[in-house]
């Protein structure tokens, strides 16, 4: 069984350390002279993103791994402070009625991918379903989390997009460790340096692939991945704006905006319009 490596404890510490007596003020340094762990627990105190006088909490989920999330007590805004309930002042604020467009442009890391991919499809003459796929496709990974994330962005796509799309949104996650020969779609050679060759999978993403195999949809699923493949090129920018018409045609853009329409995944729009919120 290949182990885990993780960075030298003693040195993430000290880089955590700097970080925060880099964004620290003199007087809270001077008033601490403890061990190096209670020197970082008390900067984490004032750093836990404290802006004039509100607190800024992260969820722990986002720490699972560089920390033991089993280990840690619940916290609360330090004295003098209160807790950040709305928008982050450090990310751009969204209207009061947003568009995937405007998550395109204000939440989105890595939209150069998923607008690549689109642009693919549309170049390879795919009907405009297959684009809007492939544009929404690792929503999840750019917005929200990277596990599963073809199961995270079915769920968040589901209410404004036909089921054909959000299926092969999902269903993705398992193809693209599957080669499919009758496309040209091979094992990518990148997941090879990224997993090491003796990578196995899950139970549950060969019983994936088995179902989706037999799936009157499989085809749509398939060709997200065989444009995701080759969506990857630094040097080429496509702007959202060449997608209008086309989300407009098979995105149901609620009036009220993202987040606000009561859907069943508006939680999740919301999560991401403010990540950072207490509670």
């Amino acid at each position: 069984m290949s182990s885990v490596r993780h960075g030298d404890t003693n040195t993430v510490q000290s880089n955590a350390i700097a970080f925060s007596e880099a964004n620290a003020p003199a007087a809270l340094l001077s008033s601490h002279s403890g061990s190096p762990s209670e020197r970082a627990d008390a900067l984490e105190e004032y750093l836990i993103r404290r802006l004039d006088d509100v607190w800024i909490a992260k969820s722990i989920l986002y720490a699972s791994g560089d920390l033991d999330p089993s280990t840690v007590p619940s916290k609360v805004p330090p004295p003098g402070t209160r807790a950040l309930m709305g928008d982050d002042p450090r990310l751009k604020k969204m209207s009061d009625a947003p568009t995937l467009a405007e998550f395109f442009q204000k939440r989105l890391m890595s939209k150069a991918h998923l607008l690549q991919s689109a642009k693919l499809a549309l170049d390879s003459g795919h009907d405009e379903k297959i684009v809007l796929a492939c544009l929404l496709h690792d929503i999840a990974v750019c917005g929200l989390i990277r596990a599963d994330h073809g199961y995270w962005g079915e769920q968040l796509i589901a209410p404004y997009v036909s089921e054909e799309i959000s299926w092969a949104v999902r269903t993705h996650q398992a193809l693209r460790f599957f080669p499919d020969e009758s496309v040209g779609y091979e094992y990518p050679e990148s997941y090879v340096r990224w997993f090491g060759e003796d990578y196995e999978l899950e139970p549950y993403i060969h019983e994936e692939y088995r179902q989706a195999r037999k799936h009157r949809w499989y085809m749509t699923a398939r060709l997200i991945t065989l444009n995701d493949l080759y969506a990857f090129d630094p040097s080429v920018e496509v702007s959202i704006d060449i997608f209008t018409d086309i989300i407009g045609r098979h995105f149901k853009q609620p009036r009220e905006g993202l987040g606000f329409d009561g859907s069943p995944s508006a939680h999740m729009w919301r999560t991401m319009i403010q990540p950072t919120r207490f509670l």
